[in-house]
């Protein structure tokens, strides 16, 4: 199949008379937005100021120092603002997604305290610097968790297709069109609404066309045209040959004016940013993408903080998993722990600790279900097993069956994060690709399971566990860990 019996005709076109949503109004909507975290974020800072001279000063007046806080209190917190701005901490490119807004705004908050500690030394102003440190405190962590609290509410609008998101015309050949059309839906919290398409002249038909269900609106030779009439904010150009580097050159300079960001999507996806670097070389940004990390210093010190969280929880936890071993036994007869072979690092096999959660002769009855799998792929999951017993249930729920996990963290077969551990079963169909799962150590976390883990596909699965192990790092553990306990609490996927 070629990709031009990819187009079929569509049903509906901006072209055809329907009416497309103005870029004025998604700008609209935009500024709405910001307006919002700026109230936001004057508040918190308000109260931050409050704290702070409440905690230095109690009820009473200060004494000894002839600054009125009365007036600095208030022009703290507008220099506050003006640095957020200054650092674009409200630029709609930075709020809503990604690891920057928060950099910004931790910058602009330490740039001001610095500056304010440097200028109150010149100028010889009695500032309390208790008073500074307590407000400077509260209001960064205020400010980083009023941002996560704003973009949580966001991204859920955005899930439901009600908040605001950038619409983008998609440019470039169909398979590439196609690829990146499903990158983009795959997030739908990250706010990029694909509303039409752009393809070469060689593949338009007389009638109107569709890339699956995105509308062809025209082709490279009207690209600002219609943006214009699909209502779109942003034109994604991804890779195709006949967009050389003058025409892209060209296309930058149409939408010079028109508010309509130009975005280039290069054909390299699933890298995470710290591997990808820029570099300009005779006037063309290079792009420069490092090798994944699978030994070394940093593998050592992830090794050695598994282990000593894995000792510290099981010690804590003690009574938790004695209470819990006590519930399986009295609910059902058998063993308390089960012992099942898994696949782990480089192949080696090993036998990973859960609690039981099913019945004895679970496996024979297996056979029995397998017509009743209700997952693609390589693995069995059934949302209704008969084989899970009344306390197993609950235990999956909250996914407590697992803690025995930190037994194998303990002893290096495991990790807190990483891929999710295969059967040898399963390892022995793997692909070439899928293979690359074993390359880390297998996880009792990681972004499957804060990502869905029973709900989601097969193929999602391994595309998750494969962008960790390509991009793993130290902080994107703490993030996961941090994401697991809100999955836990949702039970989402869990059964």
């Amino acid at each position: 199949m070629t990709s031009a019996t990819l187009l079929t005709p569509a049903r509906s076109s901006s072209r055809s008379g329907e009416a497309a949503p103005s870029s004025g109004s998604v700008r609209g909507d935009q500024r709405t937005y910001v307006r919002s975290l700026v109230v936001l974020d004057a508040t918190v800072l308000s109260v931050a100021v409050l704290i702070g001279y409440a905690a230095r000063f109690g009820e009473s007046v200060p004494r000894g120092t002839h600054v009125p806080y009365v007036l600095f209190a208030p022009a703290l917190v507008l220099a506050w603002l003006v640095s957020l701005k200054a650092l674009r901490c409200y630029d709609d490119r930075v709020v809503g997604y990604g690891a920057d807004e928060y950099r910004r705004v931790s910058m602009a908050s330490l740039r001001l305290a610095g500056a304010v500690a440097i200028l109150g030394y010149v100028a010889d102003v009695g500032v309390s610097r208790g008073f500074l440190a307590i407000s400077f405190a509260v209001g960064m962590i205020g400010l980083e968790v009023a941002r996560f609290a704003a973009r949580k509410r966001l991204h859920r609008a955005r899930s439901r297709g009600t908040g605001w998101s950038r619409r983008v015309l998609v440019v470039g050949d169909t398979a590439h069109v196609l690829e990146l059309v499903h990158t983009l839906r795959r997030e739908p919290y990250a706010g990029y609404q694909v509303v039409g398409a752009c393809i070469p002249d060689a593949l338009l038909a007389p009638v109107a066309q569709r890339l699956g269900d995105v509308p062809v609106v025209g082709s490279f030779r009207g690209i600002p045209e219609a943006a214009d009439a699909i209502g779109a904010d942003t034109v994604a150009v991804t890779a195709c040959g006949e967009l050389t580097a003058t025409r892209l050159r060209r296309l930058g300079w149409q939408l010079e004016g028109t508010g309509i960001d130009l975005v280039l999507a290069p054909a390299l996806t699933d890298v995470a940013g710290p591997r990808i670097h820029t570099r300009p070389v005779a006037g063309l940004p290079l792009i420069h993408v490092e090798a994944p990390e699978f030994r070394g210093v940093r593998k050592l010190v992830k090794g050695l903080v598994d282990r000593s969280v894995a000792l510290v929880a099981l010690t804590l936890l003690f009574p938790v998993l004695a209470a819990i071993a006590l519930a399986v036994k009295v609910n059902s007869r058998g063993p308390v722990l089960f012992r099942q072979t898994r696949v782990g690092q480089g192949g080696r096999e090993f036998g990973v600790f859960k609690f039981r959660t099913m019945v004895v002769n679970a496996d024979a009855l297996l056979a029995e279900l397998t017509a009743r799998n209700e997952t693609d792929g390589l693995m069995f999951k059934m949302r209704d097993d008969p084989r899970v017993t009344r306390v197993g249930r609950l235990l999956r729920k909250w996914s407590l069956d697992e803690l025995p996990q930190l037994v194998n963290v303990l002893f290096g077969q495991m990790s807190l994060v990483g891929p999710r551990p295969p059967l040898p079963s399963e390892v022995a169909r793997y692909d070439g690709d899928v293979a690359r799962r074993l390359l880390v150590k297998p996880g009792m976390t990681g972004l499957w399971q804060v990502s869905g883990r029973s709900d989601l596909s097969w193929e999602d699965g391994i595309r998750l566990d494969l962008y960790y192990v390509e991009n793993w790092s130290l902080a994107a553990d703490l993030t996961i860990l941090w994401k697991t306990f809100g999955a836990v609490v949702n039970s989402r996927g869990a059964y």
